[in-house]
């Protein structure tokens, strides 16, 4: 097998991200969720085209597969797809706001095999060259390992019912 491999998204990739996060969704919660939990999920969660637009959204392959994806904001919006509620496109100031990561994915059969770390990478990497010194995300129960594991700080408990059904997430951040 050959390495990881990272580009940006398209609007191209879109019907791929879509399937890869539905099955991400599906596959990976089921330890941590229940299924009215995971329908929820699909609600709440999902891609925001913002962050292809924005230049700041990756996808992993690897060999040709889609091994994973994810990406960061320059906006307000923590966390959510299109359709969520609560959007704000409005611009955080990197001198007193923290950059939000956003939207990481795993396909099932790359599961623990480095794609969260390195969408992780390039998404410090490049909020930090921006000027950002902090990164916050919305973490599901099923990424909070990744992400304590890379320096990330439980921030808050939060619960989203806006899907349906109580879906449990932890506010996390880390210090670029």
């Amino acid at each position: 097998m050959s390495s990881l491999q990272s580009r940006l998204a398209t609007r191209d990739d879109l019907e791929a991200l879509t399937e890869l996060m539905d099955l991400s969704i599906t596959e990976l919660q089921k330890p941590f969720l229940n299924e009215a939990q995971i329908a929820s999920s699909r609600t709440i969660m999902g891609l925001d085209t913002q962050l292809i637009d924005d230049g700041t959204y990756y996808v992993v392959e690897q060999d040709g597969a889609l091994a994973g994806c994810g990406g960061w904001s320059r906006r307000a919006t923590l966390y959510g797809s299109d359709r969520s509620p609560g959007r704000d496109a409005a611009l955080l100031d990197p001198a007193k706001d923290a950059a939000r990561v956003r939207a990481m994915y795993t396909h099932p059969d790359f599961a623990r095999r480095g794609v969260g770390r390195l969408v992780l990478e390039l998404c410090e990497s490049a909020a930090r060259g921006e000027g950002f010194v902090h990164a916050e995300l919305m973490a599901t129960m099923a990424g909070v390992p990744l992400y304590r594991a890379c320096g990330y700080m439980a921030v808050a408990d939060v619960t989203d019912a806006s899907g349906g059904t109580a879906v449990p997430l932890v506010r996390m951040r880390k210090r670029l």
